[in-house]
């Protein structure tokens, strides 16, 4: 009888956890956070072409290739309880969600100063804190059920969270160096940017307000068009 060598199985969406227990079902949704915010990542990217998504996208890509090379120098063990493989120090979700919650704080309340059309009033700066609050508690219910779920010590999920927000500063003032200097300007105006439509509007505008401005005005002027066509 032929003998076949065993299977491996891709772990990047497979979560252990008590199916008797409903908070560690909730943790085990929880796990894929990541995984979802990379899909909304790839979405907006393609969809609204932002420079600004794309940089916030670039830092989350480096956090995370920071957090490969930390884990393979610290070498430490998961949990014991822990059946997954790989180092556990520091926790990659926690990394991850405190990077993203953070570098989404740091735009709603520095960098986006929305202007207020005739069809569209923007957040105010108290909504984008409620916003941004709410995200940082979101990262910390990601990060909180590593350790529920027994893939992380309390210490790895900390230096992860720590980890995050360490590079989500040093990225945000990256990020508004390669603005002042005009660096992001030069991008804008290369040739794969224009083939690309890469463009830079969310600063100023609503992620959902972009060009509706413009598009209503678009179809008010076809409008009285086709009204006096009519007559």
């Amino acid at each position: 009888m032929e003998e076949y060598p065993p299977l491996a199985s891709l772990s990047l969406t497979h979560v252990h956890y008590n199916p008797a227990d409903r908070f560690s079902y909730l943790c085990a949704w929880l796990a894929l956070v990541p995984q979802g915010l990379c899909v909304v990542y790839a979405t907006l990217i393609w969809s609204n072409r932002e420079i600004e998504i794309l940089l916030m996208f670039a830092g989350q890509t480096a956090c995370e290739a920071v957090n490969w090379c930390l884990k393979r120098y610290i070498k430490e063990e998961r949990p014991r309880e822990m059946h997954g493989k790989g180092y556990g120090m520091p926790s990659s979700h926690a990394q991850f969600v405190t990077f993203f919650s953070l570098t989404l704080t740091f735009f709603l309340l520095f960098r986006h100063v929305p202007h207020p059309t005739e069809t569209h009033t923007p957040f105010t700066f108290f909504q984008r804190l409620i916003l941004s609050i709410l995200a940082l508690v979101s990262a910390a219910a990601v990060a909180s059920s590593r350790i529920y779920l027994n893939y992380h010590t309390p210490k790895q999920v900390l230096v992860g969270c720590a980890a995050g927000a360490i590079f989500a500063v040093v990225w945000f003032a990256f990020t508004t160096f390669l603005r002042r200097a005009g660096w992001v300007e030069w991008a804008l105006d290369t040739y794969l940017a224009r083939l690309f439509r890469v463009r830079d509007l969310v600063i100023q505008e609503d992620l959902v307000d972009s060009g509706w401005a413009r598009w209503e005005e678009r179809r008010l002027r076809r409008r009285r068009s086709e009204g006096k066509k009519s007559r």
